[in-house]
């Protein structure tokens, strides 16, 4: 008896539409001085990071949604 590949129960549309909805399509460009890029680089050779794109980002995200957490409005 043949496997399926399939989860079951989910909808194979539903998953594409899923990783479309993921695919990042906006280009953000950043500047950096000689010392940030330095520490950027020490810090990937340092700690084996493969993709410098994917610590920055994942670093930046990290920043953006704590404070957004942080300045949630409340009711009182």
């Amino acid at each position: 008896m043949a496997r399926k590949n399939k989860v079951q129960g989910i909808d194979p549309e539903y998953l594409l539409k899923q990783k479309a909805s993921l695919r990042r399509k906006h280009r953000v460009s950043v500047l950096l001085n000689d010392k940030e890029l330095e520490a950027v680089r020490e810090y990937c050779r340092r700690f084996k990071v493969s993709s410098r794109s994917a610590l920055i980002r994942r670093a930046t995200m990290e920043q953006v949604l704590s404070s957004l957490d942080d300045s949630h409005p409340t009711l009182f």
